[in-house]
């Protein structure tokens, strides 16, 4: 029998003799490796802490002592030891187990988690509240893999060291978010020790420090030291000036180096960073030579690392989008390129290796980044800020207060909108519509398919005004690519059929399959008009308006939540025009957290497929019932 199965709960851990942990932390290993190469998943991340995991399981005792994981990619092993390995074939999959931490699988995940940065202010509210109800616990951060890029993870260690509390922060270092980290703070947490190292580590410190409050004491203090400089400026002198006392770095693959330091941490009550050094990938040849790639792969042959692909399958939005703005760039130099911490997953590669002065990759920090473009704007520039749709709610306040309250020329390419699929509802781009529709001055398009992106792009950067272009994930559907960007007219839709049965309105990945609902529909007698919408800020009035004198019933279909969506800004434009009269049936996300799945099995599920339009369409006519603008 192997380790693994003998290990139901992390009290199993704490029972096997030591000199058997080796050999359990090999079969994680595998079991990750064999699971990712069927399901796909975050490999590199969860491969890099197998013994950090280990460790923690045999020294702390959870649920009671607490380990709150950032982002939560990293818990494949976490999951394993916690009672879910008979479930773990079943990871990012439509009714399995999520690739994330999810209170409602066991007592041991801590805190629903899916973005990043977010670990310690988490465990800063678990220790507080521990307190406020006088238990005794541990409480743990884990975070790393390029969180500590963020604010939010410094907003929280202020406060957290203010408190000075029982806590403990364990930073995994492994010099890798998804990309290859960037700025001072990356630099400030390098594990190598060279001479040049020490030079420009020397450089990087004095930059940083200096912009800190905080910082001017500490860098005053440090150079009055008569210890060497390589002694004085260490990661540690950062965090004791936050108020944590500095652990380290230690090595994250030396099973007894981190179960005796656990151990002995466990005694202390302050606040503590334990700096644990990891090796993104570890075990697995490919993805330690490529930690990028496999930090999100899809399905792969573990025998030689080659990623599964799709044979003939079309160029994707992302890409589409890439190309795009490189021609775009080469016509204006004037515009710039923006991500943070995704110039692969963005589809910025082409673009930073082309214009590598115009590109800026800014960390996990979309705050910082919205705002860094409109200054950027200010000055004279077209900045593109290119951030996942569930990431970009993270810099909701900057676009409205910095953007489109000054009215900058801020173009803001929204990729992963709708469903993305495995990762679930931490990251389906379900709520931009409704969080960027009412912001004043922006104007907000969505692509039928990857030849109107092109056209969208173009009419955003030359715009002079924010706008936002939101697009899915995945394949487009292989359509000709015009050399030409066409502007388009903004606030113009476009017919591209004509019936007598009813208008539908639909909206970027939704046109396509309003077209194969009309389809099917058509072959049983009934003629629909469908209009691909394009613009959901302006709208077309003219359009909407004509079709609802024309019509008794407008259905409108988009990929996005129905509270304040596509759907919803017809039903007020309709309001506002006095045509109450007009029944309207909107198609879209219900008001719930859409799970994880395939992005096929996702959309037959909610409805959202051809099938699914039709026979709601069908139902909706047959059956003469409807939201009406009163309702």
């Amino acid at each position: 029998m192997s380790i693994i199965e003998t290990i139901q709960s992390p009290e199993d851990v704490k029972r096997l003799p030591a000199g058997r942990l080796p050999k359990l932390a090999e079969e994680l290993r595998q079991i990750i490796i064999q699971t990712c190469a069927v399901n796909g998943g975050h490999l590199a991340p969860s491969l890099g802490v197998v013994e950090l995991t280990i460790a923690l399981h045999r020294v702390f005792t959870t649920p009671t002592d607490k380990i709150i994981w950032d982002v939560g990619h990293q818990v494949y092993a976490h999951k394993l030891l916690t009672g879910r390995r008979d479930s773990f074939a079943s990871i990012r999959t439509l009714n399995g187990i999520s690739g994330f931490p999810k209170r409602h699988e066991s007592p041991h995940d801590l805190f629903d988690v899916g973005h990043s940065s977010t670990s310690i202010s988490a465990a800063t509210g678990f220790t507080v509240a521990r307190d406020l109800a006088r238990r005794r616990a541990k409480v743990l951060a884990v975070i790393g893999d390029g969180s500590m890029t963020g604010g939010i993870a410094y907003e929280a260690i202020n406060h957290a060291g203010q408190l000075n509390k029982d806590m403990i922060i364990v930073l995994n270092d492994n010099e890798m978010s998804i990309a290859e980290n960037v700025g001072a703070l990356s630099s400030f947490l390098s594990r190598t020790a060279s001479s040049e190292f020490v030079h420009r580590f020397k450089k990087s410190t004095e930059t940083f420090l200096k912009r800190l409050e905080v910082g001017k004491g500490v860098l005053h203090l440090a150079k009055k030291m008569e210890e060497s400089f390589k002694g004085c400026f260490t990661p540690g002198m950062l965090f004791e000036a936050f108020g944590f006392e500095y652990i380290g770095p230690i090595d994250g693959h030396d099973l007894p180096v981190l179960i005796e330091t656990f151990e002995n941490v466990k005694k202390f009550d302050n606040p503590l960073l334990i700096h644990i050094l990891t090796t993104k990938g570890k075990g697995y040849t490919p993805a330690e030579k490529n930690p990028a790639l496999f930090h999100g792969v899809g399905p792969f042959d573990v025998e030689s690392g080659k990623v599964t692909k799709v044979k003939g399958r079309v160029a994707t939005y992302t890409a589409v989008f890439g190309d795009a703005l490189c021609k775009l760039a080469a016509e204006d130099d004037r515009i710039t390129a923006i991500t943070a911490a995704m110039p692969d997953g963005t589809g910025l590669a082409r673009f930073a290796k082309e214009y590598p002065e115009r590109f800026f990759d800014v960390g996990i920090a979309e705050q910082h980044g919205v705002t860094f473009a409109a200054g950027l704007a200010v000055g004279g520039y077209r900045p593109v800020c290119a951030i996942y749709s569930s990431f970009l709610q993270r810099g909701y306040d900057q676009i409205c207060h910095d953007v489109c309250l000054q009215n900058l020329p801020v173009t803001f390419a929204i990729d992963r909108a709708g469903v993305v699929g495995n990762d679930g509802p931490t990251h389906h781009g379900a709520f931009d519509l409704s969080y960027l529709r009412h912001l004043p001055n922006l104007t907000l398009m969505v692509p039928k398919d990857e030849n109107e992106l092109q056209f969208m792009l173009a009419t955003a950067v030359n715009l002079g005004s924010p706008a936002a272009v939101r697009y899915p994930r995945g394949s487009g559907y292989g359509v000709p690519l015009d050399q030409t960007l066409t502007l388009l007219p903004i606030g113009r839709s476009e017919l591209l059929r004509k019936g007598n049965a009813a208008a539908v309105i639909a909206l970027g990945t939704m046109v396509h399959a309003a077209l194969r609902a009309a389809d099917l529909l058509d072959a049983e007698g009934t003629r629909l008009t469908v209009v691909n919408a394009r613009f959901v800020k302006p709208l077309d009035e003219t359009m909407l308006l004509a079709l609802a004198t024309e019509f008794e019933i407008l259905i409108t279909i988009e990929e996005n939540a129905l509270q304040g969506g596509f759907g919803t800004a017809v039903l007020e434009l309709l309001e506002q025009h006095d045509l109450s009269g007009t029944r309207v049936l909107r198609l879209g996300y219900p008001d719930s957290y859409i799970p994880q799945g395939e992005q096929h099995e996702l959309r037959t599920m909610l409805g959202l497929d051809g099938a699914g339009i039709a026979e709601s369409i069908r139902t909706y006519l047959h059956a003469g019932k409807a939201a009406t603008i009163s309702e």
